[in-house]
Parts: C-alpha cells; sequence; structure tokens
C-alpha cells in the first residue's frame, strides 16, 4: 500500500497526498521485500491492477473520516493501521484523537521512521500495540478509548482477509465498542481470476491471502447489527473521481471480480 500511495501522490492530478509513503519505502531494506526494490514485471502487474483501487478508496475513506470527526466523532480508530498516514496527513478537527492499532513491531517501525524526518502528528495519535485475532478491545480502552463516547472506525483492506467467523466477531466488537452516531468506514472485495493470477505471479503467500470475509452482501451483514449501511461499488466510486474502473473490478472483463466501499452510521435512539 505505500507504494501505491506514494505512485499516487506523485501525480498531478492526485486524489490524495501522502508524502510520507516514500518515506517508509526508503527506510526498507530492499532485499528484503518485493515492493520497495525496483519493480519486477510481477509486481509491476500487481500494481497496475490495484492502483486506481487503492487512489479511490484512500480518497473515499479519507473523506468519510474527516466528515465523521465534523460532526462529533472524535475518537478515530484506524484498525490494523500498517503505514497509514492518517494522523499526519489530514486535517483533523482540534481535540480529535486518533488510535492506531497493530502489532508492537509495526508501529515501532513507522514511529522511527516519522520521528527521523521530523513529522509532526495533526491529532492526538495514540499507539496500541495488539493484535486483532487477541483481545484487542481491550488494549483499546485501557489506551484511552471511551465506549460512552461517538467514534469514527476505519476497516480498510482487513474483511477479504478475514474468515467470515473472524469477520463477523470484528464487527461484533466494534459494535460493542460503539456509542449511538458512531460512524464505520470500510472496504471488501471478492478474490477473483484475475488477481489469483497476479498475487501467484509474486508469492505463493499472496495467493492465500483472500479469505473471503463476510459471507452476505454488506448491507444486510452491517443491517443486521443495527448500522446504517450506505454501499457503494468501486465502478462507481472511480465514476465520481473521474477514474477509470480499476480494472480488477471492470465488470467488462470476465476474470474480474467485484469491490464496494461502505460507510456505516450507528443511529440515536429515538
Amino acid at each position: 500500500m505505500a507504494v501505491l500511495r506514494a505512485q499516487e501522490s506523485s501525480r498531478p492530478d492526485r486524489l490524495f497526498d501522502d508524502p510520507y509513503a516514500r518515506h517508509f519505502l526508503q527506510a526498507v531494506d530492499p532485499a528484503s521485500s518485493p515492493w520497495s526494490a525496483g519493480a519486477s514485471p510481477a509486481t509491476a502487474g500487481f500494481l497496475r491492477l490495484m492502483a486506481e483501487q487503492v487512489a479511490v478508496r484512500t480518497r473515499f475513506l479519507d473523506r468519510a473520516l474527516l466528515e465523521a470527526a465534523g460532526r462529533g466523532c472524535d475518537q478515530v480508530v484506524l484498525l490494523a493501521s500498517g503505514m497509514d498516514a492518517r494522523a499526519f496527513r489530514l486535517a483533523w478537527p482540534p481535540g480529535t484523537k486518533v488510535f492506531e492499532l497493530d502489532f508492537a513491531d509495526v508501529l515501532a517501525f513507522k514511529t522511527a521512521v516519522l520521528d527521523g524526518r521530523g513529522a509532526t502528528a495533526a491529532c492526538h495519535r495514540v499507539e496500541v500495540a495488539t493484535d486483532l485475532r487477541q483481545d484487542w478491545p481491550r488494549a483499546l480502552t485501557e489506551s484511552g478509548f471511551d465506549p460512552a463516547r461517538p467514534a469514527a472506525w476505519l476497516a480498510e483492506g482487513i474483511l477479504y482477509a478475514l474468515p467470515p467467523e473472524a469477520a463477523d466477531l470484528l464487527l461484533d466488537r466494534i459494535t460493542g465498542l460503539s456509542a449511538p452516531a458512531s460512524m464505520l468506514a470500510l472496504d471488501h472485495m471478492e478474490d477473483s481470476e484475475l488477481l489469483r493470477s497476479a498475487r501467484a505471479d509474486i508469492s505463493a503467500e499472496l495467493v492465500g491471502l483472500w479469505r473471503g470475509g463476510p459471507t452476505e452482501n454488506l448491507d444486510a451483514w452491517l443491517t443486521r447489527r443495527g448500522w446504517q449501511p450506505a454501499v457503494t461499488v468501486i465502478a462507481d466510486a472511480a465514476a465520481a473521481c473521474e477514474r477509470p474502473v480499476p480494472p480488477a473490478f471492470d465488470p467488462a472483463h470476465a476474470a474480474a471480480g467485484r469491490g464496494w466501499l461502505a460507510t456505516a452510521r450507528l443511529p440515536k435512539p429515538l
């Protein structure tokens, strides 16, 4: 994702600007990652396949989080945050607290790179070293998250990597921690012949990345737990940004799959 964010940020017609993505890439030993080295034909092909989807997705989710923060969700939770630099690059309203959840070594690497560049967060940033397979709600609340106040949640690039039961548990935990007026922003995609082939050209590990996620459509999945969803297909989101349909999700291609972007609000009691 850092590679794709850096590429998009270099475009004159960029949909977002992430000046930190290239710093993460520069800090990685090229021998340890196929993404930080010069692009091979396999990695270049995969990046071309996913570039527009990541650009459109990032723009959509950026706006969703900022709109929620502007409506009073001053707690923002980035699940499996990775090299997400939103705490630094977005114009958060005063008083916003952004919680970044990920493994301790991931957070340590990111913080070291950002500190080395003199980066300053545009919010109150809180690192939460945890594993989403474990009791992360406890780790989050012990880090200062208040379940009694509205929050904005981000689940980016997560659902398709989870088996159905794990996706259900993730949403149940989010719901259990969410006060009325909270917002959830997420993306989801189904696997396809096109994606599997592109991943297989890089590594067997990537082939097994897709675990399916929710077994029902996002509308029903979210509604059953009390959320009010608004789901957009990737093709429509791309058109709204005046970008071409991402090839991996182009219905004109028989080998392509489907992809979605969504927001959902937890209503206040009547």
